[in-house]
């Protein structure tokens, strides 16, 4: 595997990223991994080295860089997870979007990036960005999954389940039974404004477990859902992306 940590420069500064491929047999289809409410980590650069050892070429940028911030600590520290609610309320999908305009100008001089159809993929906080990406560059991404995304149903006219009618390309929703950030009604009205536009798009509800239960070192941990989420994944980004 080929691994690189760059500075790409954005209209606000510059994001550092890391960005993860197969050294051989390129150039390989592009995953956009949006990072989840605790930052940039090594757990998050393993879940995106995992992504690339399907062949695919893997770049996960640091959402925070406005606030001058890359990693932030434990989340077990009181300070460290009020730090963390100010950063994730501090972004907006329109500063993301322009994050990710960015991001497809870096990739597209990339020899190492190929040409067609991208993912996107989002956990937490980030599940409304993967989607939002989706929709906002619609030629462009031919899927997008949202894993226990946060913020999908609002009353904003960029919300995720509205935003999904201009996505061209497949969507899949993963969430979790017992989810405090989204909980059930929310993934029913998600649900039936999906049915009701017919989107191409499924809502996949994982029983018994809780919201973070893909991230190996959270509490909510639960090795089969996790394990089926890799799966749904990986079907996801080879039927749309190759």
């Amino acid at each position: 595997m080929i691994e690189r940590q760059l500075d790409i420069p954005t209209p606000h500064g510059a994001t550092t990223t890391f960005i993860v491929h197969p050294e051989r047999d390129g150039p390989h289809p592009v995953i956009f991994f949006f990072m989840d409410a605790p930052a940039i980590r090594e757990e998050l650069r393993d879940m995106a080295r995992r992504l690339a050892t399907s062949g695919y070429y893997v770049i996960l940028p640091n959402l925070y860089y406005r606030a001058g911030v890359m990693e932030i600590g434990p989340l077990g520290d009181p300070d460290v997870r009020t730090r963390m609610m100010e950063l994730m309320n501090g972004l907006t999908i329109e500063m993301v979007m322009s994050d990710t305009e960015a991001l497809l100008a870096f990739v597209d001089q990339d020899p190492a990036a190929a040409d067609g159809p991208m993912g996107a993929v989002g956990y937490c906080m980030s599940g409304q960005f993967a989607i939002n990406a989706a929709a906002s560059f619609p030629d462009l991404f031919g899927a997008a999954a949202s894993m226990y995304g946060t913020f999908l149903v609002t009353d904003r006219e960029n919300s995720p389940h509205l935003m999904a009618r201009q996505a061209k390309g497949e969507l899949y929703f993963g969430c979790a039974e017992t989810d405090h950030w989204a909980p059930m009604a929310t993934v029913e009205a998600l649900t039936r404004s999906l049915a009701e536009d017919g989107i191409d798009a499924e809502v996949e509800l994982y029983p018994g477990v809780e919201h973070g239960f893909a991230f190996p070192q959270r509490a909510a941990y639960n090795k089969e859902a996790a394990e089926r989420h890799w799966e749904r994944l990986n079907a996801l980004f080879a039927r749309q992306l190759g």
